[in-house]
């Protein structure tokens, strides 16, 4: 299963319960920004979908586009899949509904609706650190900060934060006589 924040699972979970598989309302205590925000995120990783809100039947509005329409947001099968629900046909999204105009385009076949793994940019520092990692001797502290010229705490953040919790990459670590505790990627 997909790792979600808290907020996330409630809004999924909520959006599964409902026959029209619509996320809104939010819970009470995510407002403003910090709504836009989980919202955003669930978009990019396509576990909601904005759709035209049928606001003659009543349904919830998330925005209003740049032409007066109303857009809601929709639980999608990836967005079910990651709470461990398989979906079913009885609770499809409705069929009158149609993609809101956006700015970006938002995912809407089934492949670009899986969240995508992250992968580095080449050339960024964090490519060097895990090249780093990656080579056979692996790295200690000391010689990531040499490298990078960056601070230690700014090194174990970077291990603990974008390469094991953002990449999902296993990183090892091992006290060498002579080096000090060394830190490397095995696969």
């Amino acid at each position: 299963m997909t790792k979600l924040s808290d907020t996330q699972a409630i809004i999924l979970s909520a959006a599964a319960q409902r026959d029209d598989r619509i996320a809104l309302p939010l819970p009470d205590s995510l407002r403003g920004g910090a709504a836009a925000k989980v919202v955003g995120a669930m978009l990019a990783k396509g576990f909601l979908k904005e759709v035209d809100a049928n606001t003659r039947k009543g349904e919830p509005m998330w925005r209003e586009t740049g032409d007066g329409h109303g857009v809601t947001l929709v639980a999608t099968d990836a967005g079910l899949a990651a709470i461990g629900i398989e979906p079913e046909d009885a609770n499809a999204a409705p069929a009158v509904a149609t993609e809101a105009p956006t700015e970006e385009p938002a995912p809407n076949t089934p492949s670009e609706t899986a969240p995508k793994t992250r992968t580095p940019r080449e050339g960024t520092k964090q490519a060097t650190l895990i090249a780093m990692l990656r080579a056979p001797e692996g790295a200690t502290i000391e010689e990531i900060v040499a490298a990078l010229d960056w601070r230690p705490h700014t090194v174990r953040g970077a291990l603990a934060g974008a390469l094991k919790k953002k990449l999902g990459l296993t990183i090892t670590s091992e006290k060498v006589d002579g080096r000090g505790r060394v830190y490397a990627i095995r696969d």
